[in-house]
């Protein structure tokens, strides 16, 4: 039993041991007491279990609206299966998926995704090395000329190149700097574009 599951059924418990107390001091008939406290059971496990599978929940409410939502400007992204969060993004009107990284200074894609974008990748000149999680790599400086996602556009943007990133493209922050906000809350990324200059 997961600690959280451990609390809530503590928690219920207590609650539970609250009410009978309470309906037994003011000398409710039994049957009308149980009646109550099946009531109150019913409505605190209900509780516990929307918030205990708020993720499989919302991975639901995804599978049925999509994962990125624009709402008041702002576009919101799910958090994924695998604890990222991921966007959908036209980079120079192609289709490319980045995992959004605010660990990683500029954004990265791989040689095969930035090829399909028409990204000119300059090979003269020296490689730039990155550190990633997976070690140091040798990329490549480029430019993608229009990167949109919802209702935000980045014009020149700077992207470093590399095969080895292999399918993983990174939305780093020099992407998300350029936005009037950006913040994590109740399982979504809210991307607040930048007003127009």
């Amino acid at each position: 039993m997961a600690d959280w599951q451990t609390a809530g059924l503590i928690g219920g418990i207590g609650c539970l041991v609250l009410v009978l107390s309470s309906l037994i001091a003011r000398r409710v008939p039994l049957g009308q007491t149980v009646k109550l406290a099946l009531i109150w059971a019913a409505i605190f496990i209900g509780a516990a279990l929307i918030v205990g599978q708020r993720h499989h929940l919302a991975r639901l409410w995804n599978d049925a609206f999509g994962n990125q939502q624009v709402q008041g400007g702002a576009l919101r992204i799910a958090v994924g299966e695998d604890g990222h969060f991921w966007a959908d993004a036209e980079v120079n009107g192609r289709p490319v998926r980045f995992m959004i990284d605010s660990g990683a200074t500029v954004t990265a894609m791989s040689r095969s995704a930035a090829m399909a974008a028409g990204i000119e990748i300059g090979d003269s000149g020296l490689p730039v090395t990155i550190s990633t999680a997976n070690g140091d790599v040798s990329a490549r400086r480029a430019r993608i000329d229009e990167m949109r996602i919802g209702p935000i556009v980045a014009d020149d943007l700077a992207v470093v190149v590399a095969k080895e990133f292999g399918d993983t493209n990174v939305l780093g922050m020099n992407f998300l700097s350029q936005l009037a906000s950006w913040r994590v809350e109740g399982g979504f990324l809210i991307l607040q574009p930048a007003p127009p200059a």
